[in-house]
């Protein structure tokens, strides 16, 4: 039988579910991937795109459901794509995680391993990020089920539909963000609904508001509010600035970052305090950290302190080491492990990322920490030889998401450092990364997964690969 054609609908039963979070099934051996479904659903689906190998199909309607299902308590779900598994229970996602982990090692990496050494579920998998990005639209996605006027078509604020960037779901309760943090963004839609504040068109370029970003520390529960507009104008905002000042005392500050551009960044071309300082504060065990409106900080705070506990057990600090700490962003996991060691340099792209590294070395009152800004890609030998480094003993790898540039794993294996800690929250390119240091002469000694994103794909892992 021929392999079906886009528009076909068919009747297929989920076998698994890949990383990323779609059901996988076979329709006459050709696979076929489907967003929301889980295994042993059967399906009604039509197939809206294909490729050579593979298929992606949309669900028409549920034949016969899973016992693994669950009625999600998510008022959005599943039409917003900010959650994968909200209809699977937490249990089943954990070991859906460590199952793809296991897989993408053995198929990407050639790691042949059957265990995870150091596994950390997530205790809490509601209301757990401490930072969300939502966008404003004139563009709202329409339910079949609600009736909307005129007014309430021509305004959304939440988050992207999967797929459909040009499409906003108005989201009023977001249930992996804080629950303050949904207050503050119900009060924002509402007055800027009631002022008539028009949203920025992604096709036309006009109009104003274009992203809030709400950050709310877990361990001091102070709260900055990003807004992200297409031209200065104090004047619009400050009634909602006043209004939020008078609702919420936890708010430290309200920043605006100027985006004019045709790029759909938050980051601005400057920013303006409306309200406070240009900080919050939050902690990771014993270390406070600022944190500016575009720095990054990890969105778990929780989970975060288990990630760098792991880290710091796996590398087994000694006084005299001396550790590189590669893609150090505002210096978090240096600070986190310079008690424990001689000498920690830091090295990253972002300028501000850099400034914010030096004020909490400064507020935790660490000075065993130096740290650069570099395009580690590009120019990361220089830095060495130029500024006469001590070598290394330790090397920490905590890249973004592409993972490591081969000219700079060529470097760092020339280093002939002992141990490496590469920290990721993306297996594939790290599970790749890795092939190329094993097959340089280093082993995988230790593997961990820390769930920092419950109800999500997302799987961050450390591991401590050594010597042979």
């Amino acid at each position: 039988m021929e392999n079906p054609k886009i528009g076909d609908e068919f009747e297929l039963t989920i076998n698994d579910i890949a990383f990323g979070g779609k059901g996988i099934s076979t329709y006459n051996n050709f696979k076929i991937f489907v967003r929301n479904a889980i295994p042993k659903q059967k399906l009604l689906v039509r197939l809206i795109k294909k490729r050579k190998s593979f298929g992606e199909a949309k669900i028409l309607s549920i034949i016969e459901n899973s016992h693994l299902y669950q009625k999600s308590s998510c008022n959005h779900f599943p039409v917003c794509g900010g959650c994968s598994f909200q209809h699977l229970d937490y249990d089943y996602q954990f070991m859906i995680k460590q199952k793809q982990l296991l897989d993408i090692f053995n198929k990407i990496g050639n790691i042949k391993i059957n265990n995870i050494d150091y596994m950390f579920p997530a205790e809490q998998i509601f209301y757990y990020r401490n930072k969300m990005d939502f966008t404003f639209s004139p563009k709202r996605w329409l339910l079949n089920d609600v009736k909307y006027n005129s007014e309430d078509k021509s305004f959304a604020l939440g988050l992207h539909i999967p797929g459909r960037f040009d499409k906003i779901l108005n989201i009023r309760d977001c249930m992996i963000q804080t629950k303050i943090s949904n207050e503050i963004l119900c009060l924002v839609q509402d007055l800027a609904k009631e002022s008539k504040i028009i949203p920025y068109n992604k096709k036309t370029h006009k109009g104003f508001l274009r992203n809030l970003i709400i950050r709310n520390s877990k361990k001091t529960n102070q709260i900055m509010i990003n807004f992200v507009t297409s031209y200065e104008d104090r004047i619009i905002l400050q009634p909602i600035v006043n209004k939020l000042i008078k609702n919420f005392k936890n708010i430290k500050s309200i920043v605006n970052n100027i985006n004019s551009k045709k790029s759909d960044t938050s980051i601005g071309e400057y920013e303006i305090l409306l309200y406070g300082d240009r900080f919050i504060v939050d902690k990771i065990g014993n270390y406070e950290f600022e944190i500016s409106s575009n720095s990054f900080f990890q969105t778990n705070t929780n989970q975060a302190e288990n990630l760098y506990s792991i880290a710091k057990n796996m590398a087994q600090l000694k006084p005299d080491d001396i550790l590189f700490d590669l893609f150090c962003g505002t210096g978090s996991i240096s600070i986190y492990m310079a008690s424990n060691l001689k000498k920690v340099y830091g090295f990253e792209i972002i300028e501000s990322a850099i400034y914010d590294a030096y004020q909490n070395m400064k507020r935790n009152g660490i000075k065993n920490c130096e740290f650069f800004q570099v395009n580690l890609d590009k120019d990361f030998e220089y830095i060495f030889n130029s500024k006469k480094l001590p070598h290394p003993n330790i090397l920490l790898l905590d890249p973004p998401r592409a993972g490591i540039h081969p000219k700079l794993i060529k470097n760092l294996i020339n280093f002939n450092v002992n141990k490496i800690i590469y920290i990721s929250c993306n297996p594939t390119t790290q599970a790749r990364d890795l092939k190329i240091f094993i097959d340089s002469g280093y082993k995988l000694k230790k593997l961990a997964m820390v769930d920092m994103f419950p109800h999500t794909p997302h799987i961050e892992t450390v591991v401590l690969i050594t010597k042979k």
